[in-house]
């Protein structure tokens, strides 16, 4: 017999489609191409604005984003038909579509030979068993 050992509180941040209850959320991780020093200044308020608005037009919510110079940090919440290579896919195209169009000229001086921004790879853990006030501490800490 299947019983619910969620709490009260834990109830209310579910989030419920057609055919599914769930909590999930990720903390993930982008890092610039060859870790170079590139989120600074207008650039670094432009990738977060683009951020923003991308997650504002998809299935995914952005609860926290933070910057150092070469890497950036998000608390991601999701839902179930969505993969983490999809919400990764889409943020990266989309803000180097955006900040070549915003920034070329600084971003060829770094990356002449093609319009990348974002290493190929990107860290991701889930985080159920951190909570979720710990997470979000660690990804403000980083600015």
């Amino acid at each position: 017999m299947y019983k619910n050992y969620a709490t009260k509180s834990q109830k209310s941040n579910y989030q419920s489609t057609n055919r599914s209850k769930h909590y999930l959320k990720c903390h993930l991780i982008f890092v610039c191409k060859y870790r170079k020093a590139m989120l600074v200044g207008q650039l670094n308020d432009d990738v977060k604005r683009i951020f923003l608005s991308i997650a504002e037009n998809s299935d995914f919510e952005i609860e926290v984003m933070e910057t150092d110079t070469d890497h950036v940090h998000f608390l991601i919440r999701y839902i179930p038909r969505l993969s983490i290579v999809q919400i990764v896919r889409r943020l990266k195209q989309e803000s180097t579509r955006q900040l070549w169009l915003l920034h070329g000229k600084i971003l060829r001086k770094q990356y002449w030979y093609q319009k990348l921004l974002w290493s190929d790879g990107y860290f991701v853990c889930s985080i159920g068993e951190a909570s979720p006030e710990t997470v979000r501490q660690y990804i403000l800490s980083q600015g």
